[in-house]
């Protein structure tokens, strides 16, 4: 069963120019008559202002105080709305006062205005601001209100793309399975989305298509690139280039065999073996000559060596001994600087006398204390003080006897210290002695080795060496020219080896182009294919589209007795644009639609969106006079007609037998 909203009674007072008005309608359809500007859209603005603090074009900033006759606000109104609403035959009210604060400031006699407050009433029962709205919202939603009230709202005021979401609630979900099914044509689809959606499917293959268009712009420029660029082989024999550079190469080699013959040539192979003994008899002289002496020397440098890690070794225990004496003469010195201090307070605690000051009198009310009780309590502070005073010394006496112990073992510990640094210094100096005479033992056994080019036997062998070096020389500027010449006949054979290799390659670079020409033509034709593939894929969705766009648009329109709507518009390029227009009879809402044309079609919208949202709520419907028959509805009609003859508002009740007239009296 439907929610049914009604008006029962809708009072203004002091509301954006009318002083007073009381419209009394108990739920039924009226038509209010007036001349433009005497406040049939106000009465609307203040409706609304009570429900949700906006008037009739939406806007929530707009004034609502009384201005006088030089436009300026009169002060010290409260302007006021009540709506009074039958839900469902039970009455609602809604009251709001809305007034201006007015202050005293201290030490002033005036008050001054300081802003504006407003009053809030539910059921006469005064509430809060939060409290009033949570309880408007019980009743309806203020969007879906404003839907259900005003017949140009959902076309004129709403956004399309809003418009369309609002339609698409009314037709319900169609899965991608109810339009596959009724269009033999989408079958393949299912597979192809592979689970995503149609729109996401979309943006792949819109990626994928504008990928393979570049690659496809780009594939012919590659190749002319390629084709410009391949060698000219016009004239040339492949097979009788690879010959002669074979030739060529064999040629090359057989020179440079006959030059290193000459080279090795066996006169001069046989000096060099001469040589080569020699230089082994040198190394036979050079390590008998100085066997002996270098063992010594070798002997002597690794007791130095290592003596001088010793010292390093007992330097390091040295410093450890420094430390460590630092240390513990830090700790005498505190050990001391505490001791000094205990002293001291021991001297002065033990000098403190015994002083009694208390009251001889009672605390509570002031007589003499009885002289047995002030020499009890003489002897008993003595007590304390003597057990306190003793107690004390003695705990100075415990720390005292302690810090001198401390002090005693740090004292025997540095002395113990003394005797081993005096110990390693000791044994330091006697091997820095040792070193000093181990280095000048090494010294003189240095200054006795005779150098090796002093000996006989070694020179007389250098210089058989040397003469022969100077044969093969000779030997070999005898035979430098020819190898010249043997050179020049290679550099020959190599640049026209050079020349045709040059050549043959123009082959290699024309197969390397040939076969890059053959890969991109290849990669072509699947690009072509592969685009052809994504072409027929974006002609199923685009056709899985205009399926569901007529299921969408026949169970919309299935829903409206007169408004049809147009929910898709046809691209040039064959695709489609998601849009809203509200059509009659063919013609767009938007251009070319009369005003009563429009006012019956917000009627038939507001029909079918009451039915699914449940609920039937009052309709303002401006601009009345120009329809001569509003279509049947089931909600209160509330009409206001523009009339030159009434300067104030004037209000008919309909009823069965037909309309009533009401003397209504408006105020302004």
């Amino acid at each position: 069963m439907n929610k049914q909203i009604q008006i029962k009674a809708i009072n203004v007072r002091n509301f954006k120019g009318i002083e007073s008005f009381s419209l009394v309608v108990d739920g039924q359809n009226v038509k209010i008559y007036g001349d433009n500007a005497v406040g049939k859209t106000t009465l609307v603005d203040g409706f609304l202002w009570n429900q949700f603090d906006k008037d009739s074009q939406n806007k929530k900033d707009f004034s609502i105080k009384t201005l006088d006759k030089n436009n300026k606000e009169i002060h010290g109104l409260e302007h006021e709305v009540e709506v009074v609403f039958l839900i469902d035959g039970s009455e609602r009210k809604f009251r709001k006062v809305f007034k201006e604060k007015w202050s005293k400031k201290r030490g002033s006699a005036t008050a001054e205005f300081t802003g504006h407050t407003t009053d809030y009433y539910v059921d006469e029962v005064p509430v809060k601001k939060k409290e009033y709205a949570d309880e408007v919202a019980s009743i309806i939603d203020e969007e879906i209100f404003k839907l259900l009230t005003n017949p140009s709202y959902f076309n004129e005021m709403l956004h399309w793309k809003d418009r369309r979401k609002t339609l698409l609630e009314l037709a319900g979900d169609i899965t991608e399975e109810d339009v596959i099914a009724t269009n033999s044509k989408l079958t393949k689809l299912s597979g192809i989305l592979n689970g995503r959606s149609i729109e996401n499917h979309r943006k792949i293959i819109a990626a994928r298509r504008s990928e393979i268009n570049n690659e496809l712009e780009k594939i012919p420029v590659r190749i002319d690139e390629i084709q410009r660029s391949l060698p000219e082989v016009d004239g040339l024999d492949k097979s009788v280039l690879e010959s002669e550079i074979v030739r060529l190469n064999n040629a090359v080699d057989e020179k440079l065999t006959a030059i290193s013959n000459i080279r090795n040539g066996a006169a001069v192979g046989e000096i060099q073996k001469s040589i080569q003994q020699i230089d082994m008899e040198l190394m036979d002289i050079k390590r008998d000559h100085e066997s002996g002496t270098k063992d010594q020397v070798h002997q002597l440098n690794a007791k130095i060596q290592e003596e001088n890690s010793n010292i390093q070794i007992l330097n390091s225990k040295i410093e450890n001994i420094k430390d460590r004496k630092r240390f513990n003469d830090n700790n005498i010195k505190n050990a001391d600087g505490q001791l000094t201090k205990l002293r001291a307070e021991w001297t002065e605690i033990n000098s403190q006398e015994f002083k009694h000051e208390s009251d001889c009198e009672c605390p509570t009310c002031g007589q003499s204390l009885p002289e047995e009780q002030v020499n009890e309590a003489r002897e008993k502070a003595l007590e304390q003080f003597n057990l306190k005073k003793s107690k004390r010394l003695s705990e100075i006496d415990t720390q005292g006897k302690q810090t001198k112990e401390t002090k005693q073992k740090e004292m025997e510990a540095n002395n113990e210290l003394t005797k081993e640094y005096e110990k390693l210094s000791t044994q330091i100096s006697d091997k820095e002695d040792a070193v000093q005479k181990l280095e000048t033992q090494l010294e003189t056994l240095k200054s006795s080795i005779i150098d090796i080019t002093e000996n006989a036997d070694y020179v007389a062998k250098l210089k058989e060496k040397k003469k022969l070096n100077e044969e093969i020389q000779e030997l070999r500027n005898e035979t430098e020219k020819s190898i010249q010449n043997i050179q020049l006949e290679i550099s020959g054979l190599k640049s026209e080896r050079d020349g045709l290799q040059g050549q043959l390659a123009r082959f290699v670079a024309v197969d390397q182009s040939t076969k890059r020409m053959e890969e991109l033509m290849k990669q072509e034709r699947d690009l072509a294919a592969e685009f052809e593939k994504l072409e027929e894929e974006l002609y199923l969705t685009e056709e899985f589209i205009r399926t569901k766009v007529d299921l969408l648009t026949e169970r919309i329109n299935n829903r409206f007795k007169n408004a049809k709507f147009k929910l898709f518009e046809q691209q040039i390029n064959g695709g489609l644009q998601e849009t809203c227009e509200t059509l009659f009879e063919g013609v767009p809402y938007s251009s070319g639609l009369n005003n009563a044309a429009r006012i019956n079609v917000g009627l038939d919208i507001i029909n079918t969106l009451s039915e699914h949202y449940g609920i039937t709520a009052p309709i303002f419907i401006d601009n009345a006079e120009a329809v001569t028959k509003f279509i049947d509805t089931n909600s209160q009609i509330i009409s206001l007609i523009v009339s030159e003859a009434d300067k104030s508002l004037r209000v008919e009740k309909e009823e069965v037998s037909g309309l009533i007239p009401v003397d209504i009296e408006v105020i302004s």
